[in-house]
């Protein structure tokens, strides 16, 4: 499996949208466009990678052609020297299944199509495939489809081949299979005060995932900067862990929904996504499965950046509330006192609906 996920583009039964696609996805730097008429390939760069797919016997004239696709059969015959072929397998039964899994386990590259709408084959597939050199492009039928794909055994082919309805698709599927979560700058934040507030609702957010014991979300008071909460997977004396949570802070709070974006907790629902972050600011975007928002006693946190910039962090007033301090040191938030440090981020610019945006915001 190579590190970068690849972007195709079939242009069979593209129709009038033909040259706009393809023009697209040559803009966007797809790494193959794949047709079946020589024609389709003539005009297109070296900068992308030629594909001619073929059904049946395969024909004199191969155009400009860089790979050839062909069925199993034909692959198993043909042998053009300077010719790069790969192999195509539709998966329809257990028969089929079995020669993707044989195929993948010995060719330099292998497209799959699956026809059922279940994910088994695929995972059986990419199984039969670890540790194998060759590549794995699945067809997909649309974005979303290229996402669960790309997720499948937490690794996914190595890239996928759509087939566009029209211009744009190309555009949203190079920022699902090219999207990536940055690691994060963070700071050094020095508390100056804390403080019991009286009550008010906070937010527990429930992730679909596990989390590390070095890990949580960035929550804060104001959007240009943010106090890193741990998730709930060290040990409490009166109740068991939860390693799926983080008792985040008050519901007006600001976290990370990814990494440019920030959204109000109480916006969080079952289905959104936040970026869960470690000490050491590597970042991953998590599904929320629920938010948990109820009344309870409250705690002001005050930190000040190196820069001088002021943060605040409203939190349940309670020991099992933890931050992260430099090293990913757990500390309990009932306990901080002036010049303790703690972990934060600076976005650097105010917020407009959670996107940033360079105007006069003053937050207190």
């Amino acid at each position: 499996m190579s590190a970068a996920r690849e972007c195709w583009l079939d242009l069979r039964g593209a129709g009038p949208w033909r040259r706009a696609v393809s023009e697209e996805a040559v803009h966007l730097r797809f790494d193959a466009i794949v047709a079946d008429d020589p024609a389709d390939l003539a005009d297109l760069p070296p900068t992308v990678t030629r594909v001619l797919a073929v059904t049946g016997d395969l024909p004199g004239d191969l155009g400009n052609a860089d790979l050839v696709l062909v069925d199993p059969a034909t692959r198993a015959t043909v042998d053009r020297p300077g010719v790069r072929f790969g192999t195509r397998v539709d998966v329809t039964d257990a028969e089929s299944l079995e020669l993707a899994c044989e195929r993948v386990r010995r060719d330099e590259l292998t497209v799959l199509r699956f026809h059922d709408p279940t994910h088994i084959p695929l995972e059986i597939v990419l199984a039969a495939a670890d540790g194998a050199d060759g590549r794995i492009i699945t067809e997909v039928s649309g974005i979303d489809e290229a996402s669960v794909h790309l997720t499948v055994l937490e690794r996914g082919p190595d890239g996928v081949l759509l087939r566009p309805g029209g211009p744009g698709d190309a555009t949203k599927l190079t920022e699902v299979v090219r999207r990536r979560s940055p690691d994060l700058d963070l700071v050094t934040l020095t508390v100056t005060g804390v403080r019991h507030c009286g009550s008010g609702e906070r937010a527990c957010v429930d992730t679909c995932s596990y989390l590390n014991p070095d890990e949580g979300i960035l929550v804060g008071s104001r959007s240009r900067g943010l106090l890193l909460c741990v998730s709930e997977t060290h040990p409490l004396p009166y109740m068991p862990m939860r390693p799926f949570r983080v008792n985040a802070g008050a519901v007006m709070s600001y976290t990370l929904a990814d990494h440019e974006r920030t959204r109000y907790l109480c916006e969080l629902q079952a289905g959104a996504t936040v970026l869960a972050v470690r000490a050491d600011g590597r970042s991953r975007a998590v599904t929320v499965g629920r938010v948990k928002i109820e009344t309870r006693p409250l705690l002001a946190i005050d930190a000040v950046a190196p820069s001088g910039e002021q943060l605040n962090l409203i939190v349940q007033d309670d020991w099992h509330v933890r931050l992260l301090g430099p090293g990913g040191v757990v500390l309990n938030s009932t306990e901080l006192k002036p010049g303790d440090e703690v972990l934060g981020y600076l976005p650097g610019r105010e917020r407009h609906v959670g996107y940033p945006i360079d105007e006069l915001c003053h937050e207190l």
